[in-house]
């Protein structure tokens, strides 16, 4: 990732508070620059950064530090149990109220999904 580019962090919630979709979603997203996020990636060291892109998006190229778990695999995993977690990832899993826990993924959309599902777990920032 070079520093012209930027990487597109999304958070949204789906649902209505009825708990039905809603037909009017918009996701709400967050546009920070390579030099915003390596200023968070190097003074947290609570971050857990997630890679929501398939394997073979991945192996294209990454932004250093993160963890890779596919969006179709995101809510198994997050329900994994802490040292399952940490096998099969290589980072302690998030507690619920990890300060900074962000899903990304090229585009965005993907990040926003992963960000709802980990919501619905009661992740809560």
């Amino acid at each position: 990732m070079t520093q012209q580019k930027e990487a597109k962090l999304e958070t949204s919630s789906f649902l209505s508070e009825s708990g039905f979709p809603k037909t009017n979603y918009k996701p709400v997203s967050k546009i920070i620059s390579y030099a915003e996020l390596k200023a968070l990636v190097g003074k947290s060291k609570d971050l857990v950064l997630v890679d929501v892109r398939t394997k073979e998006e991945v192996d294209k190229g990454r932004i250093p530090g993160s963890v890779n778990i596919p969006l179709d695999t995101v809510e198994a995993a997050l329900l994994l149990k802490p040292e399952e977690f940490q096998a099969k990832y290589g980072v302690a899993k998030p507690a619920l109220d990890a300060p900074e826990v962000v899903f990304y993924c090229q585009p965005g959309r993907r990040g926003a999904m992963a960000t709802d599902k980990a919501r619905k777990l009661g992740y809560v920032k």
